[in-house]
């Protein structure tokens, strides 16, 4: 065969960037090969780290990026910039009367059970909040019109004070956006060089403050995620890149970056959700139905529940100091990662987090110029890292700097390095475990019907330790641990959300409503799927959130759009969902639906991976290491590279390879499946 007849390459390429390192899985879809890759992320230039991925692959892969067809991003830019608080000065316009609705928020503080806990300061401070004549009545009647001279003063005004941005949320615009609309058209009349937007256009649900909040977020974040999309789009064209970008959303699916730019507040969980999005895929070849994902970069670790081989959703989950009231991945998170910092508080405990060396210094044992001793500083001391290369062969382990670190702590304990190094592994552990119990207990799961499976750069090299402390039997090490989350982009579909607030009982007169709500709503999915450049067939799923009268709070109910016309097949879908949920069910009781959801998915083609021949046999050792497990001890190496399917080896073991660390725990069993997957089989620890 002639040159001129071979295919042309196929390159795919997922990208997420994280607190560390910028991740990158590309599948070359003709030959079906795979190659992933690491680098550290660069925080004084984002998105610099792009271009040295992209050629690292073309240098190491052979990637050519003419023929990139698809390219996928997840960000941690919008989300940054809310915890740094480093978003756009905005002001706030809303009803007279009303200036208030942000500092009242719920009445909630965050921590119930803290005496010092204390609400954080919202995003717009008091005197950006100004109050404009204009009202509109609970069923969509206007009782006062806004009154252009009030607007356009009271823009100015914010002008004036500084404002890059004007939030509009009016009462009760989710029964109206006419108001809203009318309003933004009088700021942007009067002060043109300001962005504007909307309660009613970012998400038009029906209580005021999380419509204000989300909108807020939206606006408070938009300058710094448009310019750096922006940047991204303009990077991909120097590159000589073809494909449009996408991005990963909170909801574990895909967006156009031009969508992106104005629709901010979606893509702030990107990272995170299509972390759990690539694990979900993998657990599904794995044959595992009900996973619990542990994701540990350098900052942080994330935790998500895969039950019966679905990914969990939740409307509430936590944006830095803030909620998020938009359909999001449900994953909860806490302050430890690998880069995670150590300290002695005020009164000599010992304390690991939220603090973290990021990837600038980083920790002491990247030689990088950081000097506190962190979790992966911990691990180096302990034996578990040092002895290869690691991220690809950018960084080289220096153990020595890890023990200095961690030495000055062991010094001010009176305790042995190593000692010390396992107690800072042993808190960072027992953190993790507090997060997961309560996540646990709000799912009302047990964990003994789980496996658990670590990804992210730290996850292998502490999940299966949190697994021994959780009671769980099982782990599964994904192949590329190290790039889940890259890969998560890869395996997602296009998807967007859509909502209108019923508001009504369950009844047969609200029926007529229910059908022309899902009509609009269809309608507007598969035009948003459309302006995607999706061709194919939409997947609608309609959702509703319903409560029994009296009720303060409502809960998301999966419905057949069959089943409209028909109050008892609603009704029975509700009464099941509140009693799978809370044990309790009121078959009498009178029901309210208070809004109707649709998510409108256009399905992406998924890569295939090749499946290896899994015959077993006894994995044979690199060589032996000293680790310190109460004591030190040698200990076998596996190159990961090395172990095909069906290898069988026991633990204590470390597997090394260029994503990650695999830590495997004394008396855990471990055997590798045809798509190269490591499964241990666990025992209780003896001494927890």
């Amino acid at each position: 065969m002639d040159g001129a007849s071979q295919p042309k390459p196929d390159w795919k390429i997922g990208v997420d960037i994280g607190g560390t390192f910028m991740d990158f899985c590309a599948l070359e879809t003709v030959s079906g090969r795979v190659a992933s890759l690491k680098v550290l992320t660069t925080p004084d230039d984002p998105g610099a780290e792009l271009l040295d991925g992209l050629c690292l692959l073309a240098e190491r892969e052979g990637l050519d990026p003419a023929y990139v067809t698809r390219f996928v991003h997840g960000t941690t830019v919008g989300i940054n910039t809310i915890i740094q608080r480093k978003g756009a000065k905005l002001a706030l316009i809303t009803n007279a009367g009303f200036e208030d609705v942000i500092e009242l928020a719920r009445l909630r503080m965050p921590d119930m059970y803290s005496l010092f806990c204390h609400r954080p300061d919202p995003l717009i401070a008091r005197d950006m909040v100004f109050g404009v004549p204009v009202r509109m009545r609970a069923d969509g009647s206007e009782a006062l019109a806004p009154d252009t001279a009030s607007v356009a003063a009271a823009a100015r005004q914010a002008q004036a004070a500084g404002a890059e941005g004007v939030i509009v949320a009016l009462l009760h615009s989710w029964r109206d956006t006419s108001q809203e609309a009318s309003v933004k058209a009088m700021i942007e009349a009067a002060t043109p060089g300001m962005f504007v937007f909307t309660s009613s256009e970012v998400w038009p649900v029906i209580r005021e403050y999380e419509r204000t909040s989300t909108a807020i977020l939206n606006g408070y974040v938009h300058p710094r995620v448009a310019g750096y999309l922006t940047a991204l789009e303009s990077r991909l064209d120097a590159q000589g890149v073809p494909a449009k970008a996408m991005l990963t959303r909170s909801n574990g699916g895909l967006m156009s970056a031009g969508q992106g730019r104005r629709d901010c507040v979606s893509m702030l969980l990107s990272g995170t959700a299509s972390g759990v999005i690539g694990a979900s895929w993998l657990a599904r070849q794995a044959g595992e139905a009900r996973v619990l994902t542990l994701d540990i970069g350098g900052t942080s670790a994330d935790f998500a529940l895969i039950v019966d081989g679905e990914v969990q959703y939740g409307t509430d989950e936590q944006v830095g100091e803030f909620p998020l009231h938009i359909p999001s991945v449900s994953v909860s998170s806490i302050g430890i990662g690998g880069g995670s910092i150590a300290t002695l508080g005020a009164l000599g405990v010992l304390r690991v987090g939220p603090e973290s060396a990021g990837s600038n210094p980083g920790p002491a044992c990247y030689g990088r110029g950081g000097t506190d001793a962190t979790v992966t500083d911990a691990l180096a001391v302990c034996g578990w890292l040092g002895h290869s290369e690691m991220a690809y062969g950018q960084l080289r382990m220096n153990v020595d700097l890890a023990r200095q670190a961690v030495g000055v702590l062991a010094d001010q304990l009176g305790r042995s390095i190593e000692e010390t190094a396992q107690a800072i592994i042993d808190i960072a552990v027992s953190e993790m475990f507090v997060e997961v119990e309560k996540l646990c207990s709000r799912a009302g799961v047990d964990l003994r019907d789980f496996a658990l499976m670590p990804f992210g750069g730290g996850g292998p090299m502490l999940g299966a330790f949190l697994a021994q402390e959780l009671g769980m039997s099982r782990v599964i090490a994904p192949r590329r641990p190290g790039v889940v989350s890259a890969l998560g982009g890869l395996v997602s579909d296009l998807r967007g959300d859509f909502i209108r607030t019923v508001y009504a009982p369950l009844e047969d007169a609200t029926l007529p409503q229910l059908e022309q709500d899902f009509a609009a709503l269809a309608d507007e999915g598969r035009a948003w799927l459309d302006t995607q450049g999706f061709d194919g067939t939409a997947d609608l799923r309609l959702s509703a959130d319903m409560r029994y009268a009296g009720q303060s709070f409502e809960i998301e109910v999966a419905l057949s759009p069959d089943w409209l016309n028909a109050v008892d097949q609603i009704a029975a879908a509700f009464h099941e969902t509140h009693k799978r949920i809370y044990d309790f069910e009121d078959p009498d009781g009178k029901i309210e639906l208070v809004n109707l959801r649709l998510s409108a998915l256009g399905g992406a083609p998924k890569p295939t991976f090749p499946v290896s021949q899994a015959t077993q046999e006894q994995a044979t050792a690199d060589r032996h290491v000293p680790v310190w497990i109460n004591g030190w001890c040698d200990v076998p190496i596996y190159d990961r590279a090395q172990l095909g399917g069906g290898a069988v080896f026991d633990g204590p073991a470390i597997v090394a390879q260029e994503d990650t660390t695999f830590a495997v725990p004394p008396g855990a069993s471990a055997h590798v499946d045809a798509h190269l997957n490591i499964h241990l089989s666990l025992v209780e620890q003896s001494n927890v």
